[in-house]
């Protein structure tokens, strides 16, 4: 499965109109729930600025100064990453630059492996979700409406049906997961 998972806003955006998404509500609970879902992926396909985001994992060794932030910063590491950009030369670690078109690029991770496979960063997604390729939406919103900023999903042209197959709470978090109408539902 092609999975499009993102934090958001009550009212759907990534981040605020200044590039912002630090959001009540993280919790430790939140932080293991992150590390077995990407511990579970058999890789991931990223924007650019999402790569440069979580690169810190990859970097920086303040991110593995608690015991729950090294298994997160080895997870991570391990995980076969493509990056979409048009402006980066060379990406570190377990990733490669984007070689082809996102149709294209979905179907080699694919064949890769055969456990789920995320994809992130908003531009990227929505053209995913565009071209009919994602499987599923996995929402973490959080309390907050910001009015304006980066959507999480494009204007669509035609309807798109989801079944709703889970829902869950991390405190004032609410996880929210949908599955595109149709496909068998995934446990």
């Amino acid at each position: 499965m092609l999975i499009y998972t993102m934090g958001v806003s009550v009212d759907g955006f990534i981040h605020d109109r200044d590039g912002d998404f630090q959001w009540p509500g993280h919790s430790d609970e939140l932080f293991a729930f992150h590390t077995d879902r990407v511990g579970s992926l058999g890789g991931t396909i990223l924007g650019r600025r999402l790569y440069e985001t979580m690169r810190v994992w990859e970097t920086d060794p303040a991110m593995r100064d608690t015991e729950a932030g090294a298994v997160f910063a080895d997870i991570w590491a391990a995980l076969p990453k493509v990056v979409f950009s048009r402006t980066l030369d060379a990406v570190d670690g377990n990733a490669r630059l984007a070689r082809a078109s996102v149709a294209d690029e979905v179907a080699e991770v694919r064949a890769a492996t055969d456990r789920d496979i995320e994809i992130g960063g908003a531009d990227l997604a929505s053209q995913a979700f565009e071209l009919g390729l994602i499987d599923e939406l996995r929402i973490f919103r959080y309390p907050v409406v910001v009015g304006g900023g980066t959507p999480m999903l494009p204007p669509v042209t035609d309807r798109v049906d989801l079944d709703l197959v889970e829902t869950r709470l991390f405190g004032v978090v609410a996880y929210e997961r949908y599955q595109v109408h149709g496909l068998p539902v995934a446990e």
